[in-house]
Formats: structure tokens, sequence, C-alpha cells
């Protein structure tokens, strides 16, 4: 593609879970509650650092929801990976095509398309109060982990890199004195196996340890169909991860270690040819998820590894805090991107049409990213507080990308461009609170960030009919930045509070070298200025709880991708304007002393606003219906007043958990969670077979606890109804695409000790 400036049918949703899903307008949530035979169930407060101190959630002047272990710990049993938190709190989609290695997160619509190993994302991921950049790190699995925060809207005063959509923060369980632990193992269909597990304790009087692992594998669930191709089958997977920590604790010091790793060996995204029937978005007649016909070689291997140390100084009215992060990872990950074998110019080919063979693949040989934080924290007494600190970032990498020709014998390959890009970014931030009066607390803040990026790019191998050797080829970006956030909260009573928040963020220019299809190209800086307003109340006595707020941001220079097109192309560029609004709202209640239901929602209306944005349309049997134009020979489409790409206007979702006693020590129960996205657009310009449909996907867990809950057995299942859906495509040969995960089941048991 290129851009230019110019003057199995899917199961119905539950009747049941749609009339529950109207009835409850909330989050997915599963909060601890206090109760006893004699008293009423109702809901713990929640704490989090969304603002770097650990606050009561109902104070902080941010749209925030939490995920908290036992509720992760339902959704992560089918093995699934990281995104199965799409959906799960309002305004959070993440998809991938790249299968378990490469998720990509939008909130509020924001987020980015881009399938390089080079992009940046407006959504950060903090693991462990440490930024993860590289989009391969962000799919760490989730395992040991004390709970989730989902921060929406810009975050950039307090968080280190490119926040302007938000920030999704993950706190693995710490080490303690006491000895604990715990193990889960599960096995489900297609040979699935789930364990995880963690054990720490005491080391000494000061020291103490906690060591966490995963594993998980499944079977291929697809069969490839073609005779003496190079895979037999698709969509199993091999992953296991490790993390080790060491926690010190003195008089006025601790000090925080962890060491962390994954190994993922699988299938890389499966692409499949001709599966969406021509002026719809529905599956072609015939589609079977469980066969494919592929010529070429399919894999993804990945290893990540990490540390990090945290460090504390307690010097009473004020507390000084270092955060230093290391990152490494080496990867490949290789398909077959036309979805199907052979060529319309061969004798053989399909399924439908396959105007060229295309097999590629991309890989890191090289990275390593090191941050270090220094930040001062105040404790004072008075009605003033505050933090100031600095921040240095430094990633350098190399991106491989490789051609190859399925129609030859042995899949030989047939070219190779390389990337190299080195990035370096300092920042100095401060941020203050002010207790007005009793009832009103004055928040603030300033963060000035300084981003350089050197990049090189060259052809070592031509591709057939693309660009020659050549290189290397330079770019480079040095830009500067001022975000800041302001806010208020004010204590309506004891049980309400509502607050006002205006935020201004900011992501560095991106650069992407897509010599083999093309050239280099850079995107510049983008800003985000978020307006919100909320309420945050407690109910009922305490057993509910309710988040509600109205937002809208407008977007100056948003980063966009214009992906494939007839010649396969990614081409970096800016909108002159995007515009998002809407709301969310986060429920939590205790029905009766044994139910609990929890509900999210949100509304996000997103929107391009530059009237003479154009890019290039789909290389094979799609429909444009935006308006279009020719250049230079070639048809383009305006995307002006388009949505953005993966920006769902509706997101639902519902948990339900109901628990009786049995006996004197243990307890039956019953968990269901539902989540449902509303339709998106796969790219830029707007065309109905790529236009995915709504989704609506269930879960159901059954099961007994006892021991104080110590011991537990269930039996659970994913995407009950086998909801099938195509989430992507590729718009370049032809109407290919991909789909969700199928139904899983299977068996869980837990032990804590």
């Amino acid at each position: 593609m290129s851009s230019s400036r110019v003057s199995k049918t899917a199961y119905r949703p539950a009747r049941l879970a749609l009339a529950m899903a109207c009835a409850l307008p909330v989050t997915v949530l599963a909060q601890e509650a206090t109760t006893t035979a004699s008293t009423p169930a109702t809901l713990d407060a929640v704490q989090v650092t969304a603002q770097r101190r650990v606050e009561n959630i109902q104070d902080v002047p941010v749209s925030i929801t939490t995920l908290d272990a036992e509720t992760l710990g339902v959704l992560g049993s089918g093995g699934t990976d990281i995104r199965f938190l799409s959906g799960r709190v309002p305004s959070l989609n993440i998809e991938s095509s790249y299968g378990r290695a490469f998720p990509r997160f939008y909130i509020r619509g924001l987020g980015n398309t881009d399938f390089d190993l080079n992009a940046s994302q407006p959504v950060s991921l903090i693991y462990d109060d440490v930024v993860l950049e590289n989009p391969l790190l962000k799919g760490f699995p989730v395992f040991d982990i004390a709970g989730v925060e989902v921060l929406r809207g810009p975050q950039g005063t307090l968080f280190g890199r490119n926040t302007p959509a938000g920030v999704v923060k993950f706190d693995s369980v710490r080490p303690s004195q006491d000895f604990e632990g715990y193990g889960k193992l599960a096995y489900g269909s297609d040979n699935m196996w789930n364990f995880e597990g963690a054990v720490g304790g005491a080391l000494t009087e000061r020291w103490s340890a906690r060591v966490s692992a995963l594993y998980q594998r499944r079977d291929d669930t697809v069969r490839n169909t073609l005779a003496g191709a190079p895979n037999d089958g698709f969509e199993g997977y091999d992953e296991s991860a490790a993390r080790v920590q060491f926690l010190y604790e003195g008089d006025g010091f601790e000090g925080l270690f962890n060491l962390h790793r994954r190994d993922l060996n699988g299938t890389a995204r499966l692409f499949r040819a001709n599966i969406v029937e021509p002026g719809s978005n529905r599956f072609r007649p015939g589609f079977d998820r469980e066969t494919v016909s592929l010529d070429g070689v399919n894999f993804s291997d990945l290893e990540t590894w990490g540390g990090s140390a945290r460090l504390r100084w307690d010097f009473g009215r004020y507390s000084l805090y270092s955060i230093t992060g290391y990152e490494t990872l080496e990867s490949l990950n290789r398909g077959d991107i036309d979805g199907g074998y052979g060529a319309v110019f061969l004798p053989d080919s399909g399924p439908g049409l396959i105007p060229f063979a295309s097999e590629s693949a991309d890989g890191i040989p090289e990275h390593k990213q090191i941050s270090q934080e220094v930040r001062l924290e105040s404790n004072l007494d008075g009605p003033f507080d505050w933090q100031a600190g600095a921040f240095w970032f430094r990633e350098d990498l190399t991106v491989d990308s490789f051609n190859y020709d399925s129609l030859s014998p042995g899949n030989p390959q047939t070219g190779h461009a390389v990337q190299e890009q080195r990035n370096t970014a300092w920042a100095l931030f401060a941020s203050g609170e002010y207790a007005a009066t009793d009832k009103l607390k004055l928040r603030g803040g300033l963060r000035y960030t300084q981003d350089k990026k050197d990049f090189s790019a060259s052809v070592l191998q031509a591709v057939p009919f693309g660009t020659p050797v050549g290189g290397p080829f330079f770019e480079n970006t040095d830009v500067d930045d001022i975000s800041w956030d302001a806010s208020a909260v004010y204590e309506f009573n004891d049980d309400v509070n509502v607050y006002g928040r205006v935020a201004k963020g900011f992501r560095a220019p991106s650069i992407q070298g897509r010599l083999a299809f093309g050239g280099i190209s850079v995107a510049d800086s983008e800003e985000v200025i978020s307006y919100e307003v909320g309420v945050k109340a407690d109910l009922w006595d305490r057993r509910g709880r309710i988040g509600f707020n109205l937002f809208r941001y407008d977007v100056d220079g948003q980063q966009l991708i214009a992906v494939g097109g007839a010649t396969n192309q990614a081409i970096l560029l800016n909108a002159d304007k995007s515009i998002g609004q809407g709301a969310e709202l986060d429920l939590q209640a205790w029905l009766t002393d044994t139910l609990l239901v929890t509900w999210g929602t949100s509304y996000n209306d997103t929107e391009i606003d530059d009237p003479n944005l154009a890019v290039a349309i789909c290389g094979g049997g799609c429909t444009i219906t935006d308006p279009t134009t020719v250049i230079n020979g070639q048809t383009f489409a305006l995307v002006d007043g388009n949505s953005l790409p993966q920006a769902p206007k509706w997101i639902h979702n519902l948990t339900a958990r109901w628990g009786v006693p049995v006996g004197d020590d243990a307890e039956f129960y019953v968990y269901t969670d539902w989540a449902y996205r509303g339709q998106v657009n796969f790219f830029l310009y707007e065309s109905p077979e790529f236009r995915g449909r709504s989704t609506l996907e269930g879960g159901l867990r059954v099961g007994t606890n006892w021991n104080q809950g110590n011991y537990d057995l269930a039996v659970f299942g994913r995407n009950i109804t086998d909801s099938t859906r195509i989430v992507g495509g590729i718009d370049f040969n032809n109407l290919t695409g991909f789909v969700n995960e199928p139904r899983t089941w299977g068996v869980e048991f837990t032990a804590k000790f």
C-alpha cells in the first residue's frame, strides 16, 4: 500500500446472556468480600497505585478498572495468552496478527495496527514498575499476579513511555516472610495442559524470596490438507515462563530484585485465503475452521528475559525510589501470507483465487532495553504532598525481514532486509497534590521529555519484483515535548466522590523501513488533549460500587499505519486530527449474600478528521465504500470521517459468581463471564469485507473449594458457545483473514499452602 496527500457460521448469543447484559449496565472484577454468617456481604476497598502511591480507587481522579488474582485465574484458565483481557474492562481491545507473540493494545479506540517489529503503541504496558516498549515484550504471560490496573486516558506525567491512550499495569505477587505458595494444574481439550505455581518465604530475617513458573501447551487444532506441505497442522503451542524475586527489608531501606524469562515455540498467525464472502463480512459457504491448505512454512519462536531492581529509601518525611530495568529478546516468526497454495498462473492453486504466492518472516536477532527512574516522594503532614524525578530510556534493536519462494522445493529464501534503530529518551517530571479543603483535593503534574531515534535500513538480498540490493538508508528524529495533567476530586459525602481531569499526552515519532516492499516512512509525534468528568460511589452500605465517567479527546497529528494494499506496503503517516468521545461504566454488586455480579460498559465514538488523507485500497476482491481518487494511476480511498481501526463503539462485560456453603468447610460455586465487542474496521478505509462483526464470548466455571478455600477443583469452558469470527485480515492479495480462538473445555485443580 502507499499513501499520499491530495487538494463455520457464528453462534448466536445466548438470550440469557444478553438479558443479563441489558439488565445490569459494568466491569469484570470479582472483588474479595467481607462476609460472615451473621453479617451481609460487602465489598472490600480497592487499593491502586495509579498515581505511584497506594490509594483507594475511589479517591483517584482517573478512569480505572482493576482485575484481581481470582478473576485473572478464571479468564486465563484455558491457556490463552494476554489477549484474554480484551473486552474484559471498558474501552480495552487487544488483537494480534502474530498470534501469541505480539499483542496490540487499544484504549478508547487509540492504538496502532502496525505489524512491524519496530512499531510503537500509544498504550503503555508497565510490568512491575518497568515499561515494556517493544510489542514482543508486551505479551509476557499473566501468572502469579496480584492485580492488573487499566488506566484510561493520557498518563504522561508519572509513567515513562508513550502513554497518550493509557496504561495497563501489572504487579506480581511480592515475596514475604511467610512461607506460602500455590500450584495449579489444568487439562483440557486438544490435549491442553496448563500449569502455574509459586513458592516463597523467608531466607533470613531480612531476606525473602519467591519463585513463580508457568507452562502451557496445546496440540495443533487445525489440519493442513495439502499433501507434502511443510506443516501438517497449526495453532499448537508450547510456552514456559518463570520469575524469581528477592526482597530485602532493612531499617529504612527496601530492595526488590526480579529476574524473569519467557520461551515460546508455536504457530504464527494462521492466515486463510478467501474466507470472506464478497460484499459482506461473513464466512464463505463451506468454511471449516479446522482445516486449511497452505504451502508455506509456519512457526513462531520467541525468547525474552530481563531483570529489575526496585529500591526504596525511607527518610521519614521523604522517600527516595530507584527503578532499574533491563529487557532483551530474540524472535523469528514465519508464515504463509497468501493463506493458500500455488498461484493463479500455475495449473493448481487455492483455495479460491491466489494471484501470487507470498511467504515471509520477521525476527529480532538483537535487542536490549535499559531504563532507569529516580523519584523523590514527600510524606508530609500538611495539605500538600509532591513527587518529582528523572527517567532515562535506551533501546537498541535489529529487525530482520525475509521472503521465501513457496512454489519451489524447500521454500528457499528470496529476499532479506534489515532495520537497525537506537532510541534514547530522557524526562524530568513533577506532580503535586493539595488538599484545598477537607472535601476538595487538587492535583497536577508536568513532564518534559526528549526523544531521539537513529535509524538505518538495508536490502541485503533483493526481493523478486521488489527493491534491489542497496543501503544503508538513514533516518533520524529528535523531538522534545511537555506533557501535563490537572484534576480535582470533591467528596460529595462519605460514599460519593466526583472528579474532573484534563491531561495532555505525547507519543514520540516513529520510523519504519519496509524496504522489501517500498521504502522508509516516518510519522511525526502525536499529541492528545483529553477531558474527563466522573463519579465514583459506594452503594447500599458497601454492597455495591460504581464508577461512571464521560470523556472527550482530540489528537493532533495522530500516527496511523496504512498497511497492505496491492503492493503490500506499510506506510506510516499522520492524520491532521482524530476525535474521540464517549462514556465508561464500572459496577460491582452483591445482589444477594451469595451472588456477586460485575458489569462494565463503554461507548467510544472515534473519527478521523482529515479531508486530504488518502490511502491505497485493497489489492484483491474488497468493496470500497469510501470516496476514491486516482493519483498517478493508482486508486486511493479518502478516509476522512472514518472511525479509527480496531475501535469498537461498544464494549460490554459481565461476570456473575454464585456460591453456597457445603458442610462446615466447603463451598460449591458457579462462575460465568461474558464479553461483547462491537464491529470494528480492520483498516483505515471502509470495506464490508474488512469490517469485523460484533463478537460475544462467554466462559463458565463450576467447582468446589474446601479447607478454607485452599483447595479448589473445577471444570471450565472458554468461548463456550464456540463463537467463530474473523478478527483481522490481509488485504494485498485476496480476501484473507484470521479467526478467534476455538472453544476449550477442561478440568483444573488448585492447591494453596
